[in-house]
This record gives C-alpha cells, sequence and structure tokens, in this order.
C-alpha cells in the first residue's frame, strides 16, 4: 500500500489534533465543516440549527480529543460520528420541546377552566350570606373539620353540619339551574 502525501498529512494532523495542536483543529475545521453543515441542514432542516450542530461537533471533538487514538481510526470519519450524534441530540431535544410545549398548553386550558369555575364558586358561596359562607369557607377552602368549624364559630356541632348541608343543596340548585340556562 501507497501513502501519498495526503494520507501522510492527514496522519500527521490527526496525531497533532490529539496532541491538542489547535491549528490541527483549525485544518480539521476547514476540511470537514462544509460536510458536517451539510448533514445537519438536511437532518435539521434549519440553518440556524445546523450551524449550531457544527459548532458543537467541533466543540465536542476538541473536549473529547483525548479519547481520540489516531492509530485506530481516522479524524475525519470520528467527527462525522460525533455529528451524527449532535444531530441525534438536536432531534430529540426538538422532541421533548415540542411535548413540553403541548403539555404546557394543555395546562393553560386546564388552568383556564379551573380558574372561571373558582371564581364562579367563590361568587356563589359569597352569596350564601353568613354565617353559611364562613362554613362552607373554612370546610370546603381551608380543609377544617366540623369539630374545628364548631370550636371556631362557638356554634354547636349540628348546626354547623345542618347549615354546611343546606348550603351545598343551595349551591348545587344554582349550578343545575346555571347549566340549564347556559
Amino acid at each position: 500500500m501507497t501513502t501519498g502525501p495526503a494520507v501522510v498529512n492527514d496522519a500527521a494532523r490527526a496525531h497533532a489534533f490529539a496532541a491538542g495542536d489547535h491549528s490541527a483543529l483549525e485544518s480539521l475545521y476547514k476540511d470537514v465543516s462544509a460536510l458536517v453543515y451539510t448533514m445537519a441542514l438536511r437532518s435539521l432542516g434549519s440553518p440556524a440549527d445546523a450551524e449550531d450542530v457544527t459548532q458543537q461537533t467541533f466543540v465536542s471533538a476538541w473536549n473529547a480529543r483525548e479519547s481520540f487514538d489516531p492509530d485506530r481510526g481516522d479524524l475525519r470519519g470520528w467527527t462525522v460520528g460525533i455529528a451524527k450524534r449532535r444531530i441525534a441530540d438536536a432531534l430529540a431535544a426538538r422532541g421533548r420541546e415540542a411535548r413540553r410545549a403541548e403539555a404546557a398548553q394543555g395546562n393553560v386550558t386546564a388552568i383556564t377552566s379551573d380558574d372561571s369555575d373558582n371564581v364562579l364558586l367563590a361568587y356563589e358561596v359569597e352569596a350564601l350570606g353568613d354565617p353559611r359562607k364562613t362554613i362552607v369557607a373554612l370546610a370546603y377552602f381551608e380543609g377544617a373539620t366540623h369539630q374545628q368549624i364548631a370550636a371556631k364559630l362557638d356554634m354547636p356541632l349540628g348546626t354547623v353540619k345542618s347549615h354546611l348541608r343546606r348550603s351545598l343543596q343551595e349551591l348545587r340548585h344554582r349550578w343545575e339551574v346555571s347549566d340549564v340556562a347556559s
């Protein structure tokens, strides 16, 4: 097998790159960056994303240069392998971002729906008047037990339960009428 000047230069560049020679990185970039950019552009469809992947590829190659063994493989092929992984990472990040955006959109809808129900409920509870609105608020908004409400308001337990039952019946009736009307 004959080795021409390009093979000797590639081998010398690979050894210099592995040793941390910045000029070898520059030479590699000039030689392979167009290929890496084209691969990324075809896979990602976005020039900005392709530029990012190209930069990430060479930064990753430089940071991992100590793991490259010039006697075991070609520097260009090793760099293209890194590019393929960076492209896969970019595609996976897009998928994650799309899922996050979809989940966020779902949460916005849920929050909007829940908020309107909460405003309506607060209005209806307020319309109950005292002491029933206070009893309902303590029971359902603050999570107080019947005994705690009775003690806090200095009312008999049976009275608290009766007020609460009648309040819930009235709220249910109002909501049913509201649903029929809408």
